[in-house]
């Protein structure tokens, strides 16, 4: 299950890498020959991906209800709930979330052809009393809510980055979840910090910065994310500032 997730997220994040990309960097990789140079490549490569995370759930799923079946017995469901907790579930990936994130911003800006397939089925970005959630139905039995807001602020997540347990929040309050500065970043949080919410350590080291996720926000919450980008880059200049004012006292020695 490891390794299906991680060549599930190492895939998705050079796609999505690919689609951020901008200037020499994307020719770079056109000329390389990632991906056809176009937004339909784009998507149906995504598609695969979708498709490979959806296959994987579906087969764990039947796999361990049929063991269970056959020996009597509940260390298949036993075994689920310890990959949950485990966070190998691909389903649990936040790649998967971008993912959705990414289906939603090209199918609001540059690719309304008729002729470009999707990437999931009833995907869409829901606004309920002013709080955002993604929805995604990606089979029957299998169906993704992502709540949108950070539980530290209450507010819709800015700058959004997932843990990895799975929980997204502000990127500005992780770092103060972690005890570390905007400057230094969450790689530089102690292992001993724990989530906000579920209480487990080791989760900033390999925190994934939500950018398709970012860039759908901004767009669909324009006036919240303006105001709250004023506030935040106030609180940014501030940090910055002590942070260079303690590196020259250090260096000067006093």
């Amino acid at each position: 299950m490891s390794a299906v997730v991680g060549f599930f997220n190492k895939r998705a994040q050079k796609l999505l890498d690919l689609h951020l990309a901008s200037g020499f960097r994307k020719y770079f990789f056109w000329f390389k020959g990632k991906l056809r140079g176009n937004h339909v490549g784009l998507i149906e490569e995504g598609k695969d991906l979708v498709t490979y995370a959806l296959i994987n759930a579906i087969a764990i799923r039947k796999i361990l209800k049929k063991y269970d079946k056959i020996h009597y017995s509940t260390q298949g469901q036993a075994f689920k709930s310890q990959a949950q907790s485990m966070h190998i579930g691909i389903l649990q990936s936040p790649w998967l979330c971008e993912l959705m994130a990414f289906h939603i911003n090209l199918r609001e800006t540059k690719t309304k052809s008729r002729k470009t397939p999707a990437l999931f089925e009833g995907c869409s970005l829901k606004i309920n009393d002013g709080k955002p959630s993604l929805a995604c139905e990606l089979f029957d039995s299998v169906k993704l809510d992502v709540d949108l807001t950070c539980s530290i602020c209450l507010d819709t997540v800015f700058d959004p980055v997932a843990l990895t347990c799975g929980h997204i929040f502000c990127f500005m309050c992780a770092c103060s979840a972690a005890s570390v500065t905007i400057v230094d970043g969450l790689k530089a949080a102690e292992p001993k910090e724990k989530c906000p919410l579920c209480r487990e350590t080791r989760v900033y080291e390999g925190a994934v910065h939500l950018e398709e996720l970012s860039m759908l926000l901004s767009r669909s919450c324009h006036e919240y994310w303006e105001q709250r980008l004023q506030t935040e880059r106030i609180e940014r200049i501030r940090q910055a500032k002590q942070h260079w004012e303690s590196q020259c006292r250090a260096f000067m020695g006093v």
